[in-house]
């Protein structure tokens, strides 16, 4: 019998993250002595390593300088978790939508950029820990849109690439799922537009938590 396998970008897909996102690369940037990145370009990047997001953010750094501010990131981000500052909601449906493919059979993965801390922190926030059988998170493998976490997600459920489906909301996402060969859905409530996730591959793009079930199986 065949794995159904869904695989949720986190960031953008599931919670809302980019105002402690924003708040943070802004920090790190200047506790490194460094002019505050633009916050569009800041959301553009969720989703990718966060090393790779400050090369993108910032390309003439040199080497020292792109890891401390990688590590003022990390360490203004923890700081804001553990003081329970961290705001990081749910898009509105999302647990029941959730609840209701892990009834259906489907089986539920995550591929991310965040640490495995801040992953493991944000779903038991959420109290969804339970429903995936795989995390994948930037600890573990290169940036998206490299397939290596979708690879992984997929020998960690016993899914073939075609009975599986990646949903998220950036072209990171797209791109990375096309490289796995695996159907790729896009959402809009996200940080990339509609159009750009169609031209780096999704099949779909939807605008409703409340659309994405019928995508979903439209697209397994």
């Amino acid at each position: 019998m065949s794995v159904k396998l869904a695989v949720f970008d986190c960031d953008g897909t599931l919670v809302d993250g980019q105002a402690d996102v924003c708040w943070a690369m802004e920090r790190a940037f200047a506790r490194a002595d460094l002019p505050a990145p633009d916050s569009n370009e800041v959301r553009r990047m969720v989703g990718l390593s966060l090393g790779v997001a400050v090369r993108e953010l910032a390309p003439d750094l040199d080497e020292r300088k792109a890891r401390d501010v990688v590590e003022f990131y990390k360490s203004s981000f923890r700081a804001r978790r553990e003081e329970g500052l961290l705001d990081e909601p749910l898009y509105d449906g999302i647990a029941e939508l959730l609840h209701a493919l892990r009834d259906d059979g489907w089986s539920l993965a995550v591929a991310t950029g965040k640490s495995d801390r801040g992953l493991t922190a944000c779903l038991a926030g959420h109290g969804l820990t339970d429903l995936f059988v795989s995390l994948q998170t930037a600890d573990r493998h290169p940036s998206k849109p490299h397939p290596a976490m979708l690879e992984a997600a997929l020998f960690e459920a016993g899914a073939q690439p075609g009975d599986a489906v990646m949903i998220g909301d950036t072209s990171f996402d797209m791109q990375m799922a096309k490289a796995a060969n695996v159907r790729a859905l896009g959402v809009t409530w996200g940080y990339h537009p509609p159009e750009e996730l169609q031209a780096t591959g999704a099949s779909e793009v939807v605008e409703r938590v409340s659309d994405l079930r019928a995508a979903l199986e439209n697209a397994a």
